[in-house]
């Protein structure tokens, strides 16, 4: 992974930084850099030390670290340090390492993954090692500094790859057996009604209004056992993509920590609320003047997806944006709670955390446009 921080503006610089550049390893996450490398060794063809370990300031819930050889960088993913009280179900590196690694062959861009370890006890925590893609992360969703033309083209190649993705036929490429089949939408409200309650650190009334709303309210096509099933990333965003470094050219994307065998249009719902929260907060591009910036209005987005897809949208968008927001709030409560314990990976995980309520409220203003 890399950065390319003239795409930033100078008052987000430091912003930016935060959370795709790298520091010194955190004491939280420390481990012993020699034993690591010692496992290199014996399972990354032309791995030669020495090594130095970065950390990436990024990554709230598996902590992301460069390794630095003579030769090349590596990066590593892992699951927090062994005193984390792990989430049911959440921090599983293994199938970030799987889901990658059978995308390698298809229209989807990933990097190439190299060693899993699964022993726990090697470092205290399982991990693996993918490559180092030299590229471009575009933090800001307006991307300043690009052309009208410029941006058009970024915001095309990033639809072009998650239709790309909802294509995959799950089975060709081994993944028949990655998710649960059918009822996706409830098992995800269930879910996430769990993980919410599970790390509540004071009630959100909007979070308990939806637990009780979302399941009643679940478009009908999409809720039976038939419903339509892909691979979905769930995080598919700008900033977690790597683009060429000068064309408009997706090399690799990222974070595949929430990805399972589900419902498409719910995972490119999750995609468009960029279009929905505002920039500061949020990170996204509600309120911009989209048309002078090059960047398509929402609905010229969907529709090109489902141009690429053949798919359609079933049902009420505003359900699909307000339980993606939702989603959203219980993953920032749980980072809230990773930081009432004390075993938060990043610097940035409490203004993080508290930004779980705005976003709940956000989600129940959504549900309440529901026809």
């Amino acid at each position: 992974m890399a950065t390319n921080e003239s795409a930033v503006p100078p008052n987000r610089q430091q912003d930016y930084s935060a959370f795709v550049g790298t520091r010194a390893v955190s004491e939280q996450q420390r481990f012993d850099a020699g034993v690591l490398a010692a496992w290199l060794r014996e399972h990354v063809d032309g791995f030669a030390g020495p090594l130095t370990v970065e950390q990436f300031a990024g990554g709230q819930s598996n902590p992301t670290f460069r390794l630095v050889t003579p030769s090349r960088s590596y990066v590593m993913r892992a699951k927090p340090a062994p005193a984390a009280k792990l989430l049911a179900s959440a921090h599983a590196i293994e199938r970030e390492y799987r889901v990658m690694a059978a995308l390698a062959d298809t229209d989807v861009p990933v990097a190439t993954m190299l060693a899993l370890c699964e022993d726990e006890a090697v470092i205290g925590r399982a991990f693996y090692v993918m490559e180092y893609v030299e590229g471009r992360v575009l933090w800001d969703p307006s991307l300043p500094g690009m052309t009208s033309a410029q941006r058009a083209a970024i915001y095309d190649e990033t639809n072009r790859v998650i239709a790309a993705l909802h294509c995959v036929d799950p089975a060709s490429v081994g993944l028949a057996d990655y998710g649960k089949p059918g009822n996706y939408l409830a098992r995800q409200i269930a879910r996430w009604s769990k993980q919410y309650e599970a790390s509540e650190t004071e009630p959100i009334e909007a979070m308990h209004r939806l637990i009780d709303w979302l399941p009643a309210h679940m478009p009908q096509e999409q809720s039976g056992a038939n419903a339509r099933t892909a691979i979905v990333h769930g995080d598919y965003r700008l900033d977690n993509l790597i683009f060429h470094p000068s064309e408009p050219r997706i090399l690799a994307v990222l974070d595949w920590e929430l990805s399972t065998l589900g419902d498409p249009i719910v995972d490119f719902a999750y995609h468009c609320m960029a279009w929905h929260v505002d920039p500061v907060q949020f990170r996204g591009i509600a309120g911009l003047n989209w048309a002078t910036l090059g960047i398509p209005d929402e609905r010229s987005y969907v529709d090109r997806y489902c141009d690429r897809t053949g798919f359609s949208i079933p049902g009420d968008w505003n359900f699909y944006l307000a339980f993606n927001m939702f989603r959203i709030a219980a993953i920032l409560q749980g980072i809230m709670k990773r930081v009432a314990v004390g075993t938060a990976a990043s610097a940035q995980a409490l203004d993080a955390g508290r930004r779980a309520r705005p976003m709940a409220e956000l989600a129940w203003s959504y549900a309440q446009k529901m026809r």
